[in-house]
Order: structure tokens, then sequence, then C-alpha cells
């Protein structure tokens, strides 16, 4: 882990939320991510994780040797085979969780072959517990869903295909 946090233009000294960093370290742990980093104003902390053949540089398990596999992606309806990654694919803006409904057992913001207005909301990411609603950028019709309630999520990765 290093943390890239700026020190005042005085050279005084930064606290360092030390839970904030376990977090932070967990999530990279829980993602398989390489690293995060935060902003809160004049601060920033930066977590990272070396490659896997080094040994990482925290107290928490060691990294996987290798990254799993990243799951095919998932058709929301039982049997539908899995689609192509269209231009048209609402991506994800960020790292986070991705949550189909509003809150558990609630119904899905959205299901294959629904007709969505530009500005709908598509599904939720989580991220440092801020819900982040993902909202249809243009209007049409939902091809796929390309990712599971609950699922971890990277940036710039297909969400949901709107056509």
């Amino acid at each position: 882990m290093t943390d890239n946090s700026q020190n005042s233009a005085q050279g005084g000294n930064m606290q360092v939320d030390v839970n904030l960093v376990r977090q932070l370290a967990e999530l990279l742990d829980a993602t398989h991510l390489t690293e995060i980093e935060v902003e809160e104003g004049d601060r920033k902390i930066r977590v990272a994780r070396k490659a896997a053949a080094a040994a990482p540089a925290v107290h928490y398990a060691p990294a996987p040797a290798a990254a799993p596999a990243p799951a095919a992606p998932v058709a929301a309806e039982a049997g539908a085979s899995a689609p192509t990654v269209s231009a048209n694919a609402v991506k994800s803006p960020m790292v986070g969780t991705a949550y189909l409904a509003a809150e558990p057992g609630a119904k899905p913001f959205i299901s294959v072959g629904q007709t969505v207005s530009a500005g709908d909301t598509l599904l939720i990411v989580e991220a440092m517990k801020v819900m982040n609603p993902i909202t249809a950028t243009s209007a049409g019709t939902v091809k796929a869903i390309l990712v599971e309630n609950g699922q971890p999520i990277e940036f710039d990765q297909p969400l949901v295909v709107v056509e």
C-alpha cells in the first residue's frame, strides 16, 4: 500500500485515517483490483497492490497469484444466450458493486425487453457506501443486462445494452 497524500503547503503533518486505508485495502482484496484512489478536499489517499508476483506491502491476506478470469456476461433471463457487447452498452463510471433494485427484495429497475427513456434509472452502483444511480443516456429497449445483482464491477465495464 502506498499513501500519496499531499502535505499542506506549510509542510504540516498530515493525519492519515487508518480505518479508511484499511477499508480501501479490503475493497482491493474483495474486488481483485490493483489500486484505488480517494480524494477529499486537499487530501488524497491511494492504495495500490504491486503485481501478483511481488509480495504485497500490507498485513492482509496475500494477493492471489492470478486474478480470476472475468465472468462471461450474463443475460437477465434464463435460457438467453450471452449477448455481444455493442456500442450501445451503458458502462460503469466507477468501481463498485452493482445493484439491480433499490433495496433487497424490491422489483428490479429494468428487465430485458423493457422500454426506457433517457434519464431512467437502470441500476445502482455502490461505491464507498454511496449509492450512485446509473441512468439511460438515451431512450430505447433493454437488450441485455450484463451484470448480476451484488456483482463487483470495474470502471468502464459494460452494464446494460440499450438499443
